[in-house]
C-alpha cells in the first residue's frame, strides 16, 4: 500500500512527497489494525479477537465505544500495528530501490497512458510497447447515437443527435 508514496520519495525526494498518498496510509492502517484486532496476526497478542461487536454507530461513527481492552493492552495492540506498517513501509521501499529501473518504467508508461491494465504493466516491464486502438474523433463517437428528448403535450420521444440542443416550440 505504500508503493505510490515510496515511488514519490525515492524519485522526487521526502520534502516533495504530495498528499496523494493520505488514502493509501489510511487503508494501510485500517488493515493492520484488524490484523491485529481481529486476525490474530499478533505473537505478543495471540489469536484473540479484541474488537467489539457492541459499538453504537451513529451516521457511521462510533459514539459510544465500550472500552473491552486495558491501556496495557491497548498500547500493545498500537505497537503492532504500527511494527506491521512500518515493516510493510521497509519491504516495499526495498522493493522499489532494487527495482527502480522497472520503477522509472512503468513512471513513463503512466505519463503516457495515464492508467494502465494489469496485462500492460507485465508487457511493459517485458521491455514490449503498449499498443492500444486509437480512440475516434468525438464526432465520429457521437455519430449515430442518439437521445431521446421528451416534449411537451407529444406521443413519445423526439430522436435527436447526441450533444443537439433541445429546440423550444413555438
Amino acid at each position: 500500500m505504500f508503493g505510490g508514496r515510496i515511488a514519490e520519495e525515492i524519485v522526487f525526494g521526502a520534502e516533495n512527497v504530495t498528499t496523494g498518498a493520505t488514502n493509501d496510509i489510511q487503508q494501510a492502517t485500517v488493515i493492520a489494525r484488524r490484523m491485529v484486532m481481529e486476525f490474530g496476526f499478533s505473537e505478543k497478542l495471540g489469536r484473540l479477537r479484541y474488537a467489539s461487536d457492541e459499538e453504537e454507530i451513529f451516521l457511521g461513527h462510533s459514539v459510544a465505544q465500550r472500552k473491552n481492552v486495558s491501556d496495557a493492552t491497548a498500547k500493545i495492540i498500537d505497537d503492532e500495528v504500527r511494527r506491521l506498517i512500518d515493516d510493510a513501509e521497509a519491504k516495499a521501499r526495498k522493493i522499489l530501490n532494487e527495482r527502480r529501473k522497472d520503477l522509472e518504467t512503468l513512471a513513463q508508461a503512466l505519463l503516457e497512458h495515464e492508467s494502465l491494465s494489469g496485462d500492460e504493466v507485465k508487457a511493459v516491464l517485458r521491455g514490449e510497447t503498449i499498443v492500444r486502438p486509437e480512440e475516434p474523433p468525438a464526432a465520429e463517437r457521437g455519430a449515430g447515437r442518439k437521445a431521446s428528448v421528451p416534449t411537451s403535450g407529444g406521443k413519445g420521444p423526439v430522436r435527436r443527435p447526441m450533444g443537439a440542443e433541445p429546440q423550444t416550440e413555438p
